[in-house]
């Protein structure tokens, strides 16, 4: 309990960044509401991407009970999910026949350490689905706080993809694939939403940004072409060439949001 309470304060003061054991590796915050008590219970746990939903898996380090937050989840299914960027609700399903066992082994390929957590327990761990309910803004004090929080988190994520890529074996495997793809899908739905919002907003109050929007929108085409890319490269398969698309778009996309940061900033905040 006291080393969930430090992974939960160091999870909430960093947004969403934890060091030692959880370092690199994707975290949320999963609050449940008790079963039996009716109160709330907030656990870190690993996830697994899974487009637009998350994933998570019951293992207790293979302990022979399912744990507690399993069984709050079963009684109230309605939870919430804090990401470092968002705080929102979601409905828990736990998944059953095929498509439990789809994600299970999606999850076991990409990381054997669960495989482990089963081989040490008779029971069948779990596997649940938590999918948003209804959006929520960032948890951010200003629009340009709230810019720089989304931005970090993919340029989190996207260092996390490189790696898992990097390490890859010679056939993709299908989690990485899903990895890349939900990846890809928030880039594109973050790009739509400056496209048709924040930035003929921002064309409209601040005339003289004219020339900088005219530059984010260029980079904007061009990072949907990386992404398009990328894209073919998985539904090929060709783990050769997706290391090289890979750090093509993170060169590419890096630079941008630094830009996009330096010159919007000042002014969604003014």
């Amino acid at each position: 309990m006291d080393f969930n309470r430090q992974v939960i304060d160091e999870f909430r003061a960093n947004a969403g960044r934890v060091g030692g054991p959880f370092e690199g590796g994707r975290l949320i915050l999963l609050t449940t509401t008790g079963a039996r008590t009716g109160a709330r219970h907030t656990n870190p746990l690993g996830y697994l991407p899974d487009g637009d939903r998350i994933v998570v898996l019951a293992s207790a380090g293979g302990a022979p009970r399912h744990p507690d937050w399993y069984h709050n989840l079963v009684a109230n299914p309605v939870v919430q999910v804090e990401d470092g960027v968002f705080t929102y609700d979601a409905r828990a399903t736990v998944l059953t026949g095929p498509e439990r066992d789809g994600l299970w082994e999606r999850a076991v390929e990409a990381e054997p350490g669960w495989a482990a957590y089963q081989a040490k327990t008779s029971r069948r761990i779990p596997v649940v689905a938590l999918t948003r309910i209804a959006p929520g803004p960032p948890n951010a004090s200003s629009p340009g706080a709230a810019l720089k929080l989304v931005h970090d988190a993919f340029r989190r994520e996207l260092a996390t993809i490189r790696r898992e890529v990097a390490e890859s074996k010679p056939t993709l495997g299908a989690q990485l694939k899903v990895n890349c793809l939900t990846a890809c899908q928030g880039l594109r739905f973050h790009h739509t939403a400056e496209d048709g919002g924040v930035f003929p907003a921002l064309r409209e109050r601040f005339p003289e940004l004219a020339p900088t929007v005219d530059r984010l929108d260029r980079e904007h085409q061009r990072l949907a072409e990386l992404l398009e890319r990328l894209r073919r490269t998985l539904e090929r398969g060709d783990a050769a060439t997706l290391l090289a698309d890979v750090d093509e778009l993170v060169g590419e996309l890096e630079a941008h949001l630094t830009y996009e940061e330096e010159q919007l900033i000042p002014f969604l905040d003014v």
